[in-house]
């Protein structure tokens, strides 16, 4: 039994050929294989690697391989502790058995300097009222995100008799906030501390960054205005 096998370069057109084998001059059936690809690095060296091995070890695991490391960098051990707390106020939970406790160690451990001891104990009664007066409420199961509950407590006054709940709630949607400008910020500094601006101070930087994040306010200012404020903020020997 005779295998052909077929040497391809990277430039050329992969196929899988059907190999025809006669044995004694005995006609056999087609018998089908998978060409060996030896995929040339340069003239001397050289892997006899198959197309599948290629693509599935070189290309698609390696893919896998990078989502993986950029998933486990950007969702840690902390930010998915914190995903899961936050989730207890989610309302989209409702069917859930709340977990009281959850809320309680969120403030604890990630909003330590929001809350006093003191606030800490008030929240604990605070969580079996709430309970009771909004998870109970036939209104809370119409509602499908944090932000929702935030209005429709404001709404319903309940936020004055749950204020402390409330409080951490509006911590919790800060958070795709924070991480966006922060990403948006490292994005934002290359584009206006360039290489000609490499002496720029961090002043400077700063109060160019804000005009950058919110260009929608700054051209709504007029120069008139600026030149205006800048003539009021000092008196000079020659006027404006």
């Amino acid at each position: 039994m005779a295998v052909v096998v077929v040497i391809m370069t990277h430039e050329a057109m992969i196929k899988l050929f059907s190999v025809d084998i006669y044995c004694s001059g005995e006609a056999l059936k087609p018998t089908y294989y998978i060409a060996t690809l030896k995929f040339y690095v340069n003239r001397k060296e050289h892997s006899n690697h198959t197309l599948e091995h290629h693509y599935r070890v070189d290309i698609f695991n390696e893919a896998i391989n990078c989502q993986l490391m950029e998933l486990d960098h950007r969702f840690n051990d902390n930010s998915m502790e914190l995903l899961n707390l936050s989730a207890t106020l989610d309302p989209n939970n409702a069917n859930e058995h709340f977990q009281s406790g959850d809320v309680c160690y969120l403030a604890q451990k990630y909003y330590p300097e929001d809350f006093s001891d003191y606030e800490k104990e008030i929240l604990k009664m605070q969580l079996l009222h709430y309970e009771v007066d909004v998870i109970q409420h036939a209104d809370y199961k119409q509602l499908k995100s944090i932000s929702e509950l935030c209005q429709w407590l404001i709404k319903t006054r309940r936020a004055a008799n749950f204020h402390l709940i409330y409080r951490l709630a509006t911590l919790i949607l800060t958070l795709p906030v924070s991480t966006a400008t922060t990403e948006r910020s490292f994005s934002a500094m290359s584009l206006v501390k360039t290489r000609l601006r490499n002496k720029m101070e961090d002043e400077f930087l700063n109060d160019s960054l804000v005009l950058y994040f919110e260009g929608e306010l700054a051209e709504k200012i007029s120069l008139e205005t600026i030149v205006e404020d800048f003539k009021l903020a000092k008196d000079r020997r020659i006027p404006l």
